[in-house]
Parts: structure tokens; C-alpha cells; sequence
């Protein structure tokens, strides 16, 4: 509980021992029936009166109480209980929810065009804020209003309509602070692909900041979905590979140049032919063909004299 969400403190008493009250009371009201009295009806009122004023909560359920449009506390304790039956008494849930929104199309730090989707764990922590600040008469309600518990479903559709657009927004927002992936292997900024738990902290931060109005506390939010807009997927698989060519030919390169390297000093080292600068060159450059070539080099074997 915080800011102007408080425990209800007002009168309430156990269910059950109003139960028994309003069976005296109904007894009381025959009796006086059957002799005729006047105090028949008055007392009949009084315990219809009464039943209004029962009220039941299960496990992580709430209701704000409101007398006569002034909000008076929230009620948490759970079990059967009677209260003032002037008051209105509005069902809320504070269940764990969560919302796996569809995949959307916006567009990175690049301007790259990406879907990313993600998949939101939420509740709601403040009674007040959830019920008070919002307008849950402009949402989309699917429930009818005869239904059983169409007011609590009603209200459970507002918030998540609302969640949905505000948790929608904060993608869009998340998603435009980075790149899809980095567009060389130099570079090492934090990227969608890359960024993982630093992606999804951020989330999380900018949705507790949009559903902090509404009450709502995110339990866990986290990137579900990501990929390449359809109409650049096919250019950047492309991009992808040459990065990845290049990449490999760079190790290669490097690691002919190692191997050529050790084996001029090997030879020089032990001795066993001596070397001028050109024939040096011709064999750096025939190692580095094989070693660097895609197919299997063809050997010429030279069956001539040391320099033919």
C-alpha cells in the first residue's frame, strides 16, 4: 500500500455471527407476524438491511470501500465479514497476470525496420491508483453486464487494455534506443540481439514508469520476439553472411601468416636450404595460396635443378 491507498479501519465483524444475528431477527419477525404485531415489518427491514451488508474475499483479492463517493480504505481480509452495508464495496484482483502481445514493427537505432514482441508479468499493488486514476468506462468491455462478476471482469479488461497500449509504447521506446545487431565485428555497444538481461532491465524500467500511474507492478518483462521486417529480412541474411565470410577470412589470413612466418624461421633457424629474397617471396606466396584457398591446391612438383 502507498499514497492514498490505505487498509480499511471501519466497522466489520465476523460473517458468521451476523449469520446467526439474522436468523434471530428473522425468528423474531415470524414471531411477530404470527401475533400481529406491528414491529413484524420493522424488524424484517432491518434484517434485509443487514444482509446487504455482507462481503467475501478469497485469497489475493481486494475491495475499495466507498461511502457515498468518498473513499474510505481498502478491504484485504479474506474470509466471510460484514460491514456497513451503505457501503459500495468494488471487487478488484491482485493475481499475478501476464500479457504475450503480438509481435510489432518499429524501427532501431539504425532506422532498421524489426518486429520484436515481449511477454509481461504484471499485478496490481495499489487499489486506489488502479481504481480511481484510470477510466475503466472508455475501455473495451467484453463481458455482459448480467454475467456473474462482470464488474470484476470489467474491470480486469480495462487494465489490461490499458497495459497493453502502455506496455506497447515502452517497446517501441526500448526498441529505438538500440540496434538490432552490429553492423561490424569491431564494434561492441549493446545491441537488441546482444543485450539480453541489460534489454529487458531497461524494459522493465520504462513499463514500471508508464503502469505506475495505474497502480501496476511489473513482476518480469523480457524481449520474446525478434527478427528482421519481412520486406529487408532477405538483404540483411545477406549482410549477415558477408560478415560472417569476411570474418572467417580474416582468422584465415591471420593464421597463414603465422604458419608462413614459422616455417621461413624454422628453415632458417635449422638450416636446411638457403634463401634469397625472391625465391623467400615465391614461397610465401605459394604457402598462402594453399593455405588460403577455398579448394585443395594442385601440387607441381619440379623435377629440374635447385633455381629451374
Amino acid at each position: 500500500m502507498n499514497g492514498k491507498d490505505f487498509e480499511f479501519s471501519g466497522l466489520k465483524v465476523n460473517g458468521f455471527v451476523m449469520i446467526f444475528v439474522v436468523l434471530l431477527l428473522l425468528a423474531a419477525g415470524i414471531v411477530c407476524g404470527i401475533y400481529e404485531s406491528a414491529w413484524c415489518v420493522v424488524i424484517l427491514c432491518v434484517d434485509f438491511l443487514i444482509c446487504m451488508g455482507f462481503t467475501m474475499l478469497e485469497p489475493n483479492e481486494a475491495r475499495a470501500m466507498v461511502f457515498f463517493g468518498k473513499y474510505k480504505g481498502t478491504f484485504y481480509k479474506t474470509g466471510l465479514w460484514w460491514v456497513n452495508p451503505f457501503m459500495k464495496r468494488k471487487l478488484i484482483s491482485l493475481r499475478a497476470r501476464n500479457l504475450n502481445g503480438a509481435p510489432i514493427k518499429v524501427n532501431d537505432k539504425s532506422g532498421n525496420p524489426i518486429m520484436i514482441g515481449l511477454v509481461l508479468v504484471w499485478k496490481i499493488s495499489d487499489v486506489y491508483k488502479a481504481l480511481f486514476e484510470i477510466d475503466s468506462q472508455t475501455m473495451a468491455q467484453t463481458t455482459p453486464k448480467t454475467a456473474p462478476g462482470a464488474g470484476l471482469a470489467n474491470r480486469m479488461n480495462a487494465f489490461e487494455a490499458f497495459v497493453e497500449v502502455q506496455s506497447d509504447a515502452a517497446l517501441r521506446q526500448v526498441a529505438g534506443e538500440y540496434a538490432y545487431d552490429n553492423t561490424s565485428s569491431e564494434e561492441e555497444e549493446v545491441t537488441l540481439r546482444s543485450g539480453g538481461a541489460e534489454v529487458n532491465q531497461q524494459l522493465e524500467e520504462k513499463l514500471n514508469e508508464r503502469l505506475h500511474l495505474a497502480g501496476i507492478e511489473v513482476v518480469e518483462a523480457r524481449i520474446n520476439y525478434l527478427a528482421y521486417a519481412p520486406e529487408i529480412a532477405a538483404v540483411m541474411l545477406r549482410r549477415q553472411q558477408a560478415d560472417a565470410i569476411i570474418s572467417a577470412r580474416e582468422k584465415i589470413v591471420e593464421g597463414a601468416v603465422t604458419m608462413v612466418k614459422m616455417a621461413l624461421d624454422r628453415l632458417s633457424a635449422e638450416e636446411v636450404v638457403e634463401l634469397d629474397e625472391e625465391r623467400k617471396a615465391a614461397m610465401v606466396s605459394n604457402l598462402l595460396v594453399v593455405l588460403c584457398a577455398d579448394e585443395a591446391a594442385t601440387p607441381v612438383v619440379n623435377t629440374g635443378t635447385l633455381h629451374q
